[in-house]
């Protein structure tokens, strides 16, 4: 149970959902930590500019090194330093810095007292405060406590012209601190929400899915009762989920009209089979018992029927299979002339002692793409249809319209009712119910005939024919080419 819940939608989605929420909120603050890291660092970069600039200032005013007002207490070190690296003043409680380049912290006395002086009446009285500022990050040791400071460093000429560094840290400490609360409450922060995340994930998607759930269920039920009237509940909702029910209902029952014409389809075969094979059996027994009553012929007709039943169906079969058409070039006109001259046995349009006559208008250049034997089977189930129906004419039209090619086959006979020229389509249907078995055929060939254009990408319809008002077949395929 364990392994399936690890492997449904809902855990992989709140897995997900996660894993991409810690991965942002990870992301999110590592950024906010490195600037508020950055942003404390600029303001312990300003506190030290604004130490090191004031002291720099009172040296440039020539105020003496130890008259210096540098910063009480432990939150400023401070160092100045000649050129030569010794040190000319410092804060009071400083005992040890690193960061600024010269270790010492203890002054150095300066020779001539004057250096501690105001400035001589020859003194130039004011120096220089510079305008570039360094910064550096080091520690310090103040009144025995260290710590570590951002220093910030400028140069300064005094009064007699001399040039000094002034040195002057800000504490990190408070940086750290706000760095370390906000780092705390982050780590203790992100498991909570991510346990928020994955428990709304959860639920979401389990509301979310419930519809699927009942349609899963649904269809489980009717896999094992095999009832294919049975539908999938549709939810309200007209999201994916509902398009999915629909979808499957839709599925349901072109299943369910497929499996009733598979059955109709058995039935009916089964009917048109028994007919002929009874016939057939009856013959041959009356013949074993007395030979000389044996109607041969009767016998080979009934064959013959029985041989084109099966043919039909064993075509239907593979259709319904969904055998693919050829792609041979095949020259529409030259096919319809041959198939009549083989129906006729002689040339078209000449049917020596038969008074129905197939007149071919052909135009020559119409070229479609297909199964030669499939089309030359459609031809000749027009042709067989046209002859059962029509009084004295056939007209079969072959030429280009509308960018296809159309073969049309035209008769003279009474016409099919408006009504019924799409049922004439549908296997074992015949409207000339009054007619026998031998004569109206099976109903298979229209049917037949209507699967193969679909194949080819065509189109087989019925319409009136004018101005008899007969029948008429349009068969419409794509242009080769």
């Amino acid at each position: 149970m364990t392994g399936r819940r690890l492997t449904s939608v809902r855990a992989k989605a709140t897995l997900g959902a996660t894993l991409v929420v810690a991965v942002a909120l990870v992301a999110a603050g590592i950024a906010v930590l490195l600037s508020l890291r950055d942003n404390l660092a600029d303001q312990a970069d300003a506190q030290a500019d604004g130490t090191v600039r004031e002291i720099g200032a009172q040296i440039a005013a020539g105020t003496p090194y130890r008259r210096l007002q540098l910063p009480d207490g432990s939150d400023h070190p401070v160092q100045v330093v000649d050129e030569d690296g010794r040190v000319l003043a410092a804060s009071e409680d400083l005992e040890r810095i690193s960061g600024t380049g010269t270790p010492g912290v203890t002054p150095v006395p300066e020779p001539g007292a004057d250096r501690d002086d105001e400035p001589d009446a020859d003194d130039p009285g004011t120096g220089e405060l510079g305008e570039a500022t360094r910064h550096s990050t080091g520690r310090a040791t103040m009144d025995g406590d260290e710590a570590a400071y951002r220093f910030a460093e400028v140069e300064v000429t005094d009064a007699r012209g001399e040039t000094v560094v002034v040195h002057a840290g800000a504490p990190l400490e408070t940086q750290r601190d706000a760095v370390r609360t906000a780092t705390t409450v982050m780590l203790i922060g992100l498991p909570v929400l991510l346990l928020v995340v994955a428990g709304v994930t959860w639920l979401v998607t389990r509301r979310a899915l419930r519809p699927v759930e009942d349609i899963r269920r649904e269809m489980a039920a009717i896999t094992a009762s095999e009832d294919l009237g049975r539908r999938v509940p549709e939810p309200g909702t007209g999201d994916e989920v509902a398009r999915l029910a629909r979808t499957t209902n839709e599925t349901l029952a072109a299943l369910e009209a497929s499996v009733e014409r598979q059955r109709r389809f058995v039935a009916d075969a089964s009917h048109e089979l028994r007919s002929p094979i009874a016939s057939l059996r009856t013959q041959l027994e009356v013949g074993a018992a007395h030979p000389e009553l044996l109607d041969v012929p009767g016998a080979v007709e009934d064959t013959v029927r029985l041989q084109r039943l099966a043919t039909d169906l064993l075509l239907l079969a593979r259709l319904d299979a969904g055998e693919q058409a050829g792609r041979t070039r095949i020259g529409l006109g030259a096919l319809v002339r041959e198939t009549v001259a083989e129906q006729s046995g002689d040339r078209p349009g000449d049917r020596p002692g038969d008074r129905i006559v197939v007149r071919v208008e052909a135009e020559d250049g119409v070229e479609v793409a297909g199964s030669r034997g499939q089309l030359a089977r459609v031809v000749t189930n027009l042709l067989d249809n046209a002859r059962r129906h029509a009084r004295s004419r056939i007209t079969v039209t072959v030429r280009e319209d509308g960018g296809r090619a159309l073969l049309a086959v035209s008769d003279d006979g009474a016409g099919v009712p408006a009504a019924e020229r799409e049922r004439i389509f549908e296997r074992f249907v015949r409207l000339d119910d009054a007619r026998t078995r031998d004569e109206g055929g099976a109903g298979l060939g229209l049917a037949i005939a209507r699967d193969v254009a679909r194949r080819h990408g065509g189109e087989l319809t019925a319409t009136a024919a004018e101005p008899s008002g007969g029948a008429r077949f349009e068969l419409r395929l794509p242009l080769d080419g």
